[in-house]
């Protein structure tokens, strides 16, 4: 064939090629997205989240999230403090989902008005694993979702707060102080908390931390023992509280979590590390907690040679039950959990899918409760797994248990007996019931079981009870050797929260669990352990105490830096046909009515919540934020600010002498920059002499700016 002929056959095939894209939408949201790339997006637990490239001449960004199927007009946009830069790209993290199928928007939006978008693949959210004694049917609340219902979704009426390294002692929060509703603002954590402990507020709430926040930031927010207490008025008092982090690096640094007297608490997602005893405490009277998906690293060296990677990693005592402590992954922990102290009741909680990475001891260690241990993965387990002392009973079953040196224990019996010096500080034994778990490389495990014919059965002396079925009971004839006690049956006798459908294969325990265990992606801190040396060692791991110690946050800043808005809609794909779809109009965005440009000599006054950052007036740069508390000015009450972060800038010129006024929401002596010089607040009002001229405020401390006044 002639080649100038090919050439123009080739130009034609092209040319069909671009117009059968065009009618299939694709190439309309190519063009929305050639500012703005999206490198990368994915679904995980009732959570979504996308990162992009910085877009070079955006001035903010607006990020939305709807169903995959859902139209354009059913995008919802995120909290801007969801919204985070880093060194090389920008993330957002939409939580709160039901299992779906979801697509998310970023939307920049430019320095000459006009916005750039770009819209994910279909992100596929899975729902948490919601089993194990928080959520039997036997329990108090039923429950240990928090604010969140049991679908993912945040319960009708939940606030939220946001704590970050700048906010932990600012954040501010309406709390009920009485039975007549009468409000009190909390500012700072721990008043929040202690405002809750009134007992009058159970109004669902999430607070979210993002990225590392130190002891230092949490300054005047943990008690004297170094820890962010939540806690009741009484015994197991309705709390519906969840603790997250979000995104991949969330961390508690420096700091531990105290729960005493609550119900319906969760604590998820976060980096637990340098804890100053217990990493998460649930110390007296607390019930329907479910703690699930952190990384706990090493605590701070405690006074005892034993504790020279911190204490107790999770531990729980003194009355609290219906506890499920689930996909958390235990880096070297030296004690990963005691449960039971000085109790004399049976109280119940469930440990389950949990990577317990060479630890040493307490995987857990129970005294006194009824405690269900399935599908965790036992890797590398220098002392031993699972510990039963005072009666106590467990049920042991499709476990994991690479290397543990001794996968399960009865004080004063079996293995333990085995020892020069019994593990468990005399007291006396318990009972273990096992099935189905997989062993691998232990030094000692003795079964004992009624058939006759198992070779390593031993009836009067034995770590565990090896069962036929997990629905066997044990007979009351096999008891602790020390303490005479027999086998409760509990599994058999309680609902357990566990649907037996939903317990994984042993076989892929392994798999499952280091895929799962942790935080979103597995966090951001990375560390591979020698399994040669690190499996039998009980010492510190030098290295990795530095690498934990060095620590450093890739966080730039928190905050599209953009005002709310309404999303562009995105084309939807359509398939072509003969007649071509008519392209729906374009909705157009509410107006806002800016504060009108003033008089010469008439006040000038912006309302941050009537006018959000758009003046004639004022140049305003910064986050809005509708969830730091209500303040009454002037007869007027004010439910939107501005936060004076790092970011946030206010330019604007006068040409006579004026008196300017901000009203604001923190401390008495909290400071804000006019003109480069500090000035502190008294009563929430700042009044400053103005010179005419070009004038700027900026943050000096963390605070939220809610009107202002020139006259």
């Amino acid at each position: 064939m002639n080649k100038s002929v090919t050439k123009v056959t080739n130009y034609v095939l092209l040319f069909a090629l671009v117009l059968s894209l065009i009618a299939s939408g694709f190439a309309s949201k190519a063009v929305q997205a050639a500012g703005l790339t999206i490198t990368g997006s994915g679904g995980w637990n009732e959570t979504a989240y996308v990162q992009w490239s910085p877009v070079s001449n955006a001035v903010g960004y607006n990020v939305y999230v709807k169903p995959a199927s859902a139209s354009d007009s059913q995008y919802q946009q995120l909290d801007t403090e969801l919204i985070r830069k880093y060194p090389s790209y920008w993330r957002a993290d939409a939580v709160g989902l039901a299992a779906g199928n979801y697509v998310m928007k970023v939307e920049a939006k430019l320095s000459g008005g006009s916005t750039e978008s770009a819209v994910t693949n279909t992100l596929a959210v899975a729902a948490h694993d919601r089993s194990g004694f928080a959520f039997s049917s036997s329990s108090q609340y039923g429950t240990g979702s928090g604010a969140y219902n049991d679908n993912g979704t945040l319960k009708s009426g939940a606030q939220v707060i946001y704590v970050t390294s700048e906010t932990a002692q600012t954040v501010a929060l309406d709390v009920k102080v009485n039975s007549s509703g009468g409000k009190q603002t909390g500012v700072g954590l721990a008043a929040i908390m202690a405002l809750r402990q009134k007992g009058y507020d159970t109004t669902p709430l999430a607070v979210r931390f993002i990225g590392k926040v130190t002891d230092d930031d949490m300054s005047g927010q943990l008690n004297s023992s170094g820890y962010l207490q939540v806690k009741g008025k009484s015994n197991y008092s309705e709390m519906n509280i969840t603790l997250e982090g979000i995104g991949n690096d969330a961390y508690a640094y420096g700091w531990g979590i105290l729960l005493r007297y609550t119900g319906n608490v969760e604590v998820r997602n976060l980096g637990i590390m340098l804890f100053p005893d217990d990493g998460i405490s649930l110390d007296t009277g607390n019930v329907n907690v479910w703690v699930h998906h952190n990384d706990i690293f090493y605590g701070t060296a405690g006074g005892d040679a034993d504790q020279a990677k911190g204490d107790g990693s999770t531990d729980m005592k003194k009355g609290s039950t219906y506890l499920t402590v689930s996909y958390n992954h235990y880096w070297d922990s030296g004690k990963a959990a005691l449960v039971g102290f000085d109790e004399s009741a049976e109280f119940f909680a469930t440990f389950h899918h949990n990577w317990f990475d060479h630890s040493d001891s307490r995987h857990p260690r129970i005294r006194t409760g009824s405690i269900h241990i399935y599908n965790n993965f036992f890797d590398g387990i220098s002392k031993y797994a699972v510990g039963v002392t005072t009666g106590s009973s467990a049920f042991v079953e499709s476990n994991y248990f690479r290397h543990a040196k001794k996968p399960m224990m009865s004080s004063l019996q079996g293995s333990d007996a085995l020892q020069a010096e019994g593990t468990f500080s005399g007291e006396d034994g318990g009972m273990i019931k096992a099935y189905n778990n997989a062993v691998v490389d232990a030094e000692s495990l003795i079964y004992a079981n009624s058939n006759a014919g198992t070779a390593a059965a031993n009836a009067t002396s034995f770590d565990a009870y090896l069962a036929s079925s997990r629905s066997e009971t044990v007979p009351s004839s096999y008891k602790a050797l020390v303490g005479g006690t027999a086998y409760n049956n509990f599994d058999t006798l309680k609902d357990t929260g566990v649907n037996a459908a939903n317990i994984d294969s042993v076989s892929s325990v392994e798999q499952v669990v280091s895929a799962k265990a942790g935080r979103l992606g597995g966090g951001d801190f990375t560390w591979s352990f020698n399994d040669a040396v690190d499996d039998a060692s009980s010492s510190l791991n030098a290295p990795l105490m530095t690498a934990i110690r060095n620590y450093t946050t890739q966080l730039v800043s928190i905050g599209g830096n953009s005002s709310p808005s309404t999303p562009t809609p995105t084309p939807t794909p359509t398939p072509p046909t003969s007649t071509p779809t008519p392209t729906p109009p374009t909705p157009t965005p509410p107006t806002l009515t800016p504060t009108p440009t003033p008089t010469p000599g008439a006040a000038i006054v912006h309302n941050f919540t009537t006018d959000g950052t758009t003046s004639s007036f004022f140049n305003i740069q910064g986050n809005l934020s509708t969830s730091k508390g209500t303040v009454v000015y002037n007869g007027l009450t004010l439910t939107q600010c501005l936060k004076m972060e790092s970011s946030t800038s206010i330019a604007f010129t006068t040409t006579t002498a004026q008196t300017l006024t901000l009203v604001l929401n923190t401390a008495n002596g909290t400071k804000v920059k006019v003109d480069g010089t500090s000035y502190a607040m008294t009563n929430g009002i700042i009044t400053v002499s103005l010179a005419p001229g070009a004038h700027t405020i900026t943050k000096d401390d963390v605070t939220n700016l809610y009107y202002m006044k020139l006259e």
